[in-house]
């Protein structure tokens, strides 16, 4: 069984900046990828960010330059660093780990946090 645990949300002013964690625990052999969607009232989940256990990175088009995605591989933690928030970035942020092959299995599988609120005031 593997646990995603999100840390960081909270009530932000536009302009500023807030630090979400996400730490995976369980019978984890390796992740492939991990990453943060978010979900606003009456829209879809989106892909915010996500980084390969290689480092590299993808971006959704509205938080690039302003969103920077980290991973430790050794603690199997995701970071995303939100600078210059906007209203518009208000929304549940869910953590997500995927390609993660378990040792109790040996399967590969995706798992997501239960989400973080982010609020931010205009």
């Amino acid at each position: 069984q593997v646990q995603l645990v999100e840390s960081g949300g909270g009530l932000v002013q536009a302009g500023g900046s807030l630090r979400l964690s996400c730490a995976a625990s369980g019978s984890i052999f390796s992740i492939e990828s991990m990453g943060w969607y978010r979900q606003a009232p009456g829209k879809q989940r989106e892909l915010v960010a996500s980084i390969t256990s290689g480092g590299s990175t993808n971006y959704a088009d509205s938080v690039k330059g302003r969103f920077t995605i980290s991973r430790d591989n050794a603690k199997n933690t995701v970071y995303l660093q939100m600078n210059s928030l906007k209203p518009e970035d208000t929304a549940v942020y869910y953590c997500n780990a995927d390609g993660v092959v378990v040792t109790t299995t040996w399967g590969k599988y995706r798992y997501w946090g239960q989400g973080t609120q982010v609020t931010v005031s205009s």
